[in-house]
């Protein structure tokens, strides 16, 4: 018996550091979609975001679809890709949409598909995301992880070493700052309210971070 609105367990393939990997059609057409649209640092990064926070999840016992939670790392940082360099919404939106497209072509259930929507939307909104649906929680977890350094003590050696066996970051910090940067540059104003407000404060010049009180003081009401 399945839980309900949940999807029987998916195939999968090899484990990575004994964490296991979705290998459905789904997840194939997946990695095939983003492995060609993205170079190997996103690729890459987005393996890993999926495997640590697959890892977190089993370490607390969470109940979640594997599937989806693949599909939601690989899809996290579509938006920074060329294909939205002209997009003026936030790069998590880009990304969200995407997947909740691939997913609802086929066949995935609209209130399945929004949970990945959510988890890529909010994955760059601290804590939040960590009170929602597993399949939500988990991929901020894992970018947490992999770009912050959040729960790295708390991961077993031997599972740190075989993930980056399978999937290196050979100068990650500068290379996805700059990926960040490339991918934020020309819509400033979609990083107010999230932590990419930093990005562009360190790397773009003659960005002028918008601050949250003036634009209260500011506003058109009289007093």
């Amino acid at each position: 018996m399945t839980t309900p609105n949940r999807r029987p367990a998916s195939p999968c393939g090899p484990a990575i550091g004994g964490i296991p990997v979705p290998d459905s059609t789904l997840a194939r057409e997946a990695t095939e979609l983003v492995r060609d649209v993205t170079d190997d640092l996103i690729y890459h990064h987005s393996r890993r975001v999926y495997l640590f926070g697959a890892h977190h999840g089993h370490h607390r016992g969470l109940d979640f679809d594997p599937e989806l939670l693949y599909v939601g790392a690989l899809f996290h940082d579509l938006g920074l890709t060329g294909k939205f360099r002209t997009s003026r919404q936030r790069f998590e939106l880009d990304g969200a949409d995407e997947a909740r497209a691939f997913l609802t072509a086929r066949g995935i259930p609209e209130d399945r598909a929004r949970l990945v929507w959510e988890g890529i939307a909010l994955h760059t909104t601290p804590e939040i995301p960590h009170h929602m649906a597993p399949e939500v929680a988990l991929v901020t977890a894992g970018v947490e992880l992999d770009v912050l350094g959040i729960g790295y003590d708390t991961l077993p050696t031997e599972t740190r070493e075989a993930v980056v066996a399978a999937h290196p970051r050979p100068d990650f910090k500068r290379r996805i700052l700059h990926a960040f940067h490339a991918g934020l540059a020309h819509r400033p104003a979609t990083t107010f309210g999230n932590v990419k407000a930093d990005v562009l404060d360190r790397f773009e010049e003659g960005y002028t971070r918008p601050n949250f009180v003036r634009i209260i003081e500011d506003s058109p009401w009289p007093e």
